[in-house]
């Protein structure tokens, strides 16, 4: 019961965490809860959480000309068209170390283009419904990631 209890419980303090303002956590001291973009070979991966840490509420990657994205985290993109892997496809979470629980959204998606154009991607969780939004700098990462995974090359 308590392997099931504690990761349910540390979920939900970080999707509260991620609905935190970013100025509150700097005057706090603590390091913000933002978009990060970084390259493991061919994969760009676009996550949402504290830089250099595991704690992430979000994480996507795709590779070049793929114009598909999965998902992975406590918060996925709230879309009708967001696919979930098969119960058969089970493999281990590179961010929880436990079952992985993936999905698969194009990027020609409604709520993944609206993250292109405004910086803001409505999300859903356990706490329900909500936005996470991207700074003026974190939009060119953002940018960097659309492009990077609609090109054939890397």
């Amino acid at each position: 019961m308590l392997k099931f209890a504690i990761p349910a419980v540390a979920a939900l303090g970080l999707i509260a965490f991620a609905a935190q303002s970013s100025a509150t956590n700097v005057e706090a001291g603590q390091p913000g809860m933002g978009w990060h973009l970084s390259n493991e070979g061919a994969m760009a991966k676009l996550a949402y959480g504290v830089e250099n840490s595991d704690q992430l509420a979000l994480m996507m990657t795709c590779e070049p000309g793929r114009a598909q994205a999965i998902v992975y985290g406590d918060v996925q993109p709230a879309s009708p068209r967001l696919m979930r892997a098969s119960l058969t496809e089970a493999a281990i979470d590179p961010m929880t170390g436990g079952m992985e629980d993936e999905a698969r959204i194009s990027l020609r998606d409604p709520t993944m283009q609206a993250m292109a154009r405004t910086g803001r991607l409505t999300v859903e969780g356990e706490a329900g419904q909500f936005q996470l939004t991207a700074t003026a700098a974190e939009r060119a990462l953002i940018d960097r990631f659309f492009a990077y995974c609609g090109t054939d090359h890397v």
